[in-house]
C-alpha cells in the first residue's frame, strides 16, 4: 500500500532519526562521502545551523514516523553574491525507497525555494549514486558538472556530479 507522505519543517527532537537515516547512507558507500557514523549529539550544532526561512531542513512522515528528509544548504557560505543558490541533499530510509518520498520532498524543496529566495539549486552527489541523479533528472536537473575519479570510499574510487536546476521566477 502506498501511503502519502507528510511533510513539514524538521525539529530538533526528530534529529535521532535524521541521524539514523543519514548513518543509512554512510553504510550504503553510495550516498555520501563521509564515511564514519555519526552520534546525535556530533550533530547538534550542524542542525542549528539551518533556519527555516532561508536553509531548511524538512522531513516525510508516514504515520507519524520520520521516513526521509531534505536539506537545503548555503553554497560557499558567507559569500553573499551566493546567497540565492542553495545546495539540496535528501536521504531516505532504506526500508521505504521506492514509495515516492523522496520525489515529494524534492518537490517540496523546489516549491518552497521562492518563499526562501532561492533562485538555483546545486545537488552535489557521488557519481554512483544512480538513485540520486535518476531522481534529480525527474525534477529536470541538469548535470553542470563532473569531477571524476577523485574520492576513495574504502575499495571504491568514484567521482562527484553537480546538478543544478534554475528556479524560474512567477510569471
Amino acid at each position: 500500500m502506498n501511503k502519502k507522505s507528510n511533510i513539514r519543517l524538521a525539529s530538533i527532537k526528530d534529529l535521532p532519526l535524521i541521524v539514523e537515516i543519514y548513518n543509512q547512507a554512510i553504510r550504503s558507500k553510495s550516498a555520501t562521502g563521509d564515511m564514519d557514523e555519526f552520534l546525535v549529539e556530533e550533530k547538534v550544532e550542524w542542525f542549528q545551523k539551518f533556519d527555516a526561512d532561508s536553509f531548511p531542513i524538512y522531513v516525510a512522515e508516514i504515520d507519524h514516523q520520520i521516513k526521509g528528509f531534505v536539506t537545503l544548504s548555503p553554497y560557499r557560505e558567507g559569500r553573499r553574491a551566493m546567497n540565492k543558490i542553495a545546495e539540496i541533499s535528501f536521504y531516505l530510509d532504506y526500508s521505504c525507497r521506492g514509495l515516492g518520498i523522496g520525489s515529494a520532498l524534492v518537490d517540496h524543496a523546489i516549491n518552497d525555494c521562492r518563499r526562501i529566495g532561492k533562485e538555483t539549486l546545486l545537488a552535489i552527489l557521488l557519481d554512483v549514486n544512480v538513485e540520486s541523479v535518476n531522481l534529480l533528472k525527474k525534477f529536470n536537473f541538469e548535470k553542470w558538472g563532473h569531477l571524476p575519479d577523485m574520492i576513495n570510499i574504502e575499495d571504491l574510487k568514484c567521482g562527484q556530479y553537480i546538478y543544478g536546476l534554475s528556479i524560474k521566477k512567477p510569471a
